[in-house]
């Protein structure tokens, strides 16, 4: 993997949130660049292609079906188009967009989906049982950190967008 360079016009938190470079809103969030700058390469390193261990097709869906489960239509969008654009399978596609890992066969992302739902609507369900099953479906340890850490940062930037979005409204009235 190589260590992407920050370009503040490619921040994808501030696109999500509609933010110009150069609002208000958007100055205020780069008052402390080095929050924006570490979002964007956590971004970047967790949607790398070389990432090892779990397949990109595998880490957008994950996120897709996280923003899914959050009801972060723009963000589902966003991860949606990104799978698109590598022709991930239509059935993986479809159970994601629907939340219903369930109709996908046993598997790698039956369970990385599973546990990424109890992850983010039940989190006390996400515990050495539910881990337990990943390797049961062929993820490894060091696959399993990276979707945990996958998962967290989805979380995060759901958050974060959420909050721009909500201060870009109330500036606006």
């Amino acid at each position: 993997m190589t260590t992407p360079v920050y370009d503040i016009h490619a921040d994808v938190i501030d696109q999500l949130a509609g933010l110009s470079v150069g609002s208000a809103l958007h100055s205020l969030r780069h008052q402390r660049d080095k929050v924006a700058v570490a979002s964007q390469g956590s971004y970047d390193t967790l949607f790398d292609p070389a990432l090892e261990g779990i397949g990109l097709d595998e880490r957008l869906l994950v996120a897709l079906y996280a923003c899914r489960l959050a009801g972060a239509d723009d963000l589902v969008a966003h991860y949606r188009a990104r799978a698109l654009v590598i022709s991930v399978d239509a059935v993986q596609l479809a159970a994601a967009e629907t939340g219903e890992p369930e109709q996908l066969p046993a598997g790698r992302l039956r369970a990385m989906l599973v546990f990424t739902r109890a992850l983010t609507q039940r989190p006390v369900e996400g515990d050495k049982a539910a881990i337990e099953k990943l390797p049961a479906a062929g993820i490894s340890t060091p696959a399993v950190v990276a979707l945990s850490q996958l998962i967290a940062f989805v979380s995060y930037q759901l958050r974060v967008v959420a909050g721009l979005k909500a201060m870009r409204a109330a500036a606006a009235q």
